[in-house]
This record gives C-alpha cells, structure tokens and sequence, in this order.
C-alpha cells in the first residue's frame, strides 16, 4: 500500500489569482493559531527562517507555533501578497499581539515563499521587526 501525496491547491505555477489564493488561505490558517493546521501547509522536510531561527520539518515548526502563541497573545495577522513567479511568493505582513505583561507589539515583516508540485511550502524565509504600541494604536481587530 503506497501513501497518497499531500495535495494542498493551488498548485504552481502560480498565476496572480492562484498566488492571492494561497496569501489568503496562510492569513487564514495562521490567524487560526492552530499549530497543527498550520503545520499541513509545509512539507515534512521543510525548511524555515524566522528572524535568528533556523527550523527543519514539521515537527519543529508545530513546536515553534506552539511556543509562538503561548507568547503572542491575541495574535492578529494580515498578509498581502507582493510579488510572484512560477512556485515562488512573497508577502509582507504585519501582525499584532500582546505579551503576558499586557505590552502589545505590532511586528512587521517579509516573507519568501517556495512550493513544492503538490502546492505544499518547502521553504519559508521571513525577516521581522517588531514596535511596541499602545492598545489604542491596534489596526488589526
């Protein structure tokens, strides 16, 4: 009995249409703050840059989600997709969140994209920056 593969549409190559699709279905997974839904859209192997974090394969990423939203309280995102081409995406993205302190931060970023046939992401790269704020100043309610 052979596996069947992970297909995750749209698949590459990527027309501008496919490409906002998948922005959006990643705004709407992360904003989701399940680790494990989240974890599907990444090959088994994949590999990961997050601002000095080095990351290898879904279990890595699951644990690192898990962290991430124990930190990053009410966590908000948005995602706009910036450039495309054949099985590659990049987006910027801002998101907002509080700490346990009740601190909130609004971190701003850059993400580049690359898929695999089935349409599942092999590789993220994502440079971040991140501002204190007030919680009047949110924009992403």
């Amino acid at each position: 009995m052979t596996d069947t593969p992970v297909v995750r549409p749209p698949l590459p190559p990527f027309t501008e249409e496919s490409a906002r699709a998948k922005v959006q279905a990643a705004e709407d997974a992360w904003n989701s703050r399940d680790p494990e839904r989240v974890a599907l859209a990444y090959t088994e192997n994949s590999f990961w840059r997050n601002r000095d974090r080095f990351l290898s394969g879904r279990d890595e990423i699951r644990e690192f989600l898990t962290d991430k939203w124990e930190r990053e309280l009410d966590y908000r995102l948005r995602k706009e997709l910036w450039a495309y081409t054949g099985n590659r995406i990049s987006v910027r993205f801002e998101y907002e969140w509080h700490d346990a302190s009740g601190q909130w931060w609004r971190s701003h970023g850059n993400e580049q994209w690359e898929f695999d046939g089935n349409g599942l992401m092999r590789r993220r790269e994502a440079s971040i920056n991140d501002i204190p704020i007030t919680a009047e100043d949110r924009r992403l309610t």
